[in-house]
């Protein structure tokens, strides 16, 4: 049985919790859907962080570590107006993954990050994410820049920042900095 925490709620917390996720802004293309995170999302989240991939994600994190990044990604919505949305397949409804406008301690701007499970890497999925959320950014939140931190052997998430045309940087040790700029202010 799963501990209680990652048990979705019932009855009036269940409502409670809906009624703050409708604040949340979801974005739909005709493939994707970026909505506010839910309790059966950590499952995917987990399985992420959790594991080997989870290596340039500051894991692989313990199942508690997990929730607690988990719990962040989803509660900065509440504490600074902008945070992670759970991707899902407009069609089946399925849960590909997580993309997040988020502030960690150690950040110096709002971060676009992007979290995918393995067999929804390489089809373009965390490319569609986060020109979405990065739009949302740029043109809702009216931000002017966004940094994309990422460890210096991800490959993957580093083509996918410079696929997006972010400028590399560098922010300190292991650690390099892509850096997306508004066309408004470019």
């Amino acid at each position: 049985m799963s501990p209680r925490h990652e048990i979705a709620p019932e009855g009036i917390p269940s409502a409670m919790a809906a009624n703050v996720a409708a604040q949340i802004p979801a974005l739909v293309s005709e493939a994707l859907l970026l909505r506010a995170p839910k309790v059966e999302d950590f499952s995917l989240y987990a399985e992420v962080v959790c594991s080997e991939r989870g290596k340039y994600m500051g894991g692989p994190m313990n199942r508690a570590d997990a929730w607690w990044d988990f719990v962040q990604l989803a509660s900065g919505w509440v504490l600074h107006g902008h945070g992670g949305w759970t991707i899902e397949d407009v069609d089946s409804g399925e849960a590909l993954g997580f993309v997040i406008l988020g502030l960690e301690p150690g950040d110096t701007q709002i971060e676009l990050g992007f979290v995918l499970s393995e067999e929804n890497e390489g089809l373009g999925i965390a490319y569609e994410a986060a020109q979405m959320a990065r739009a949302f950014a740029f043109d809702t939140l009216r931000l002017s820049e966004l940094a994309s931190y990422i460890h210096k052997d991800n490959a993957r998430s580093i083509a996918l920042a410079e696929r997006l045309g972010a400028r590399r940087t560098v922010h300190g040790g292991d650690m390099l900095a892509y850096i997306h700029k508004s066309e408004a202010v470019q």
